[in-house]
């Protein structure tokens, strides 16, 4: 059975990743997506196991000391983490991943994976990013001017990415991903039938 394929999707908080991802399962078979490990507090309508796996950060220290991540990192002062036993697992049985990481993660994983693919989504300017920061109601203001202050250093790191995609539109912005991950797998099964085609047209 062929290996699946990782891709690593990152975004500053609210450019739309966590919607877009949503949308693209809806639309895709064979792609699952890693559930990190956090040792931030579960939010309104938030699941452990679903969301996010949330531990104590005594917990997520054993887990880093023991090395189960393939990527780890401090946000806005908690752990997040992304199991490497599901990730090798997952990808052995043939099935594509999708990590929502951040840069930092990005950089780790595509150190561990060369056969990764890295997406990056901006938003179309920093006032919609700001606005949509603001339109969640969960943070308050000078928690929402941290997150801008954050984003605008991780956004400094979107070319490190294979891809780029501007979540303008969000119609447009799900097709470009969806697209990627497509041609992506097209790639892929014609260099597994690369040996047959050449016996077959020599």
């Amino acid at each position: 059975m062929a290996l699946g394929t990782l891709f690593i999707i990152s975004a500053p908080s609210g450019a739309g990743k966590t919607s877009l991802v949503s949308e693209l399962l809806t639309r895709l078979d064979n792609i699952q997506v890693s559930v990190s490990h956090t040792t931030r507090q579960a939010r309104s309508g938030e699941q452990d196991g679903v969301n996010y796996h949330f531990v104590s950060r005594q917990q997520f220290e054993t887990m880093v000391a023991t090395q189960k991540f393939v990527e780890y990192a401090e946000v806005f002062g908690n752990f997040y983490g992304t199991s490497e036993e599901w990730v090798n697992n997952t990808l052995t049985r043939g099935i594509d991943v999708i990590l929502e990481i951040d840069w930092q993660g990005a950089d780790q994983v595509r150190n561990k994976f060369a056969r990764s693919k890295s997406i990056f989504i901006l938003p179309p300017s920093k006032q919609a990013l700001l606005e949509r920061l603001k339109g969640r109601g969960q943070d308050k203001q000078s928690v929402i001017e941290e997150r801008v202050a954050a984003a605008t250093e991780e956004m400094k790191h979107c070319n490190d990415a294979d891809y780029v995609v501007i979540n303008d539109q969000f119609e447009i912005a799900c097709n470009q991903l969806q697209a990627i991950i497509e041609v992506q797998r097209r790639e892929i099964n014609s260099k597994r039938h690369e040996k047959l085609l050449i016996d077959l047209l020599s």
